[in-house]
């Protein structure tokens, strides 16, 4: 069964929430930048919640161009891919001040975290996810 939009919607989030979160909290003293660790930490756990305000609305447009397909799904490798367009957004709103609650990431600092835990995330979905979950894609993609 391909998951529907509210399964798609709910495992982005759940996934954002916890492999995104660790990865995270992992990766970002590793990351290029300045100041604080803790004011990085806070601006690494933004650039997440940005990414799942956002992942809400791509998930809507994903919606209507997969109804063009016959099989109403993207290959799994579309998955992957779509972490291009979705990062060259927030990294376009970022560094125009648009989403102005988060201080200005270096842009290695940015591309690193969030290709990291894009590339986390899609491996769970398409790995691991699969076992506990082992009805996910038979609800649907719905989480609960």
């Amino acid at each position: 069964m391909v998951p529907t939009l509210l399964g798609r919607i709910q495992t982005r989030l759940l996934l954002l929430a916890t492999v995104g979160v660790v990865i995270t909290l992992l990766i970002v003293p590793l990351l290029p930048g300045s100041g604080p660790l803790s004011g990085r930490y806070v601006n690494g756990l933004l650039v997440i919640a940005a990414v799942a305000v956002l992942g809400v609305v791509w998930e809507l447009i994903y919606h209507f161009l997969m109804q063009f397909r016959w099989e109403k799904d993207w290959p799994t490798l579309f998955g992957l891919l779509t972490l291009v367009p979705e990062g060259l957004v927030l990294y376009f709103l970022l560094r125009s001040g648009a989403v102005d609650f988060i201080d200005p990431v270096p842009p290695a600092a940015f591309w690193t975290h969030f290709t990291i835990v894009w590339v986390s995330i899609w491996l769970v979905t398409n790995g691991p996810m699969r076992v506990p979950f082992i009805r996910w894609r038979f609800r649907g993609g719905r989480v609960l």
